[in-house]
């Protein structure tokens, strides 16, 4: 059985490339994400947002966050350090992620980021799909 999203309507994928579903506000062109639930969400119209981006900003998380909203290892022993980031999608919005990476120290500010989708397992042990970034290999075209 497949895993659930995190949340709703956060990403979809065409063929196998995921991509993040944000919101174009109707009036005001501005692009939000996530999409904007419940009576708000009228004002919207769905938009697929790139797939790729540019690190805008980054941390690099080394204890348990305090729960909640942190929904991860229950334990410091469980705990594994991740990092955390703001990534620039053109010509649309900036958006939070955690940074998927083998080295924290290969971050660097403006360096090419793609989009992925990873299994994430709450501390309840239930395993949902959520979104996260990866340095880019190579520019696609």
């Amino acid at each position: 059985m497949a895993a659930e999203m995190l949340a709703q309507d956060l990403f979809e994928f065409v063929g196998e490339r995921p991509y993040l579903l944000g919101g174009r506000h109707k009036s005001q062109g501005s692009v939000v994400f996530p999409m904007p639930q419940g009576s708000e969400a009228e004002l919207y119209t769905r938009v697929r947002l790139a797939d790729e981006g540019k690190l805008w900003s980054f941390t690099v998380q080394r204890f348990r966050p305090k729960s909640p909203p942190y929904a991860g290892a229950e334990t410091d022993q469980n705990f594994k350090p991740y990092a955390l980031g703001y990534i620039e999608l053109k010509d649309q919005v900036i958006v939070e992620a955690r940074i998927l990476c083998e080295s924290f120290d290969a971050l660097r500010i403006g360096m090419p980021m793609q989009l992925c989708i990873e299994p994430f397992e709450k501390g309840s042990g239930e395993r949902v799909l959520s979104y996260a970034f990866t340095p880019a290999q190579e520019p696609r075209s």
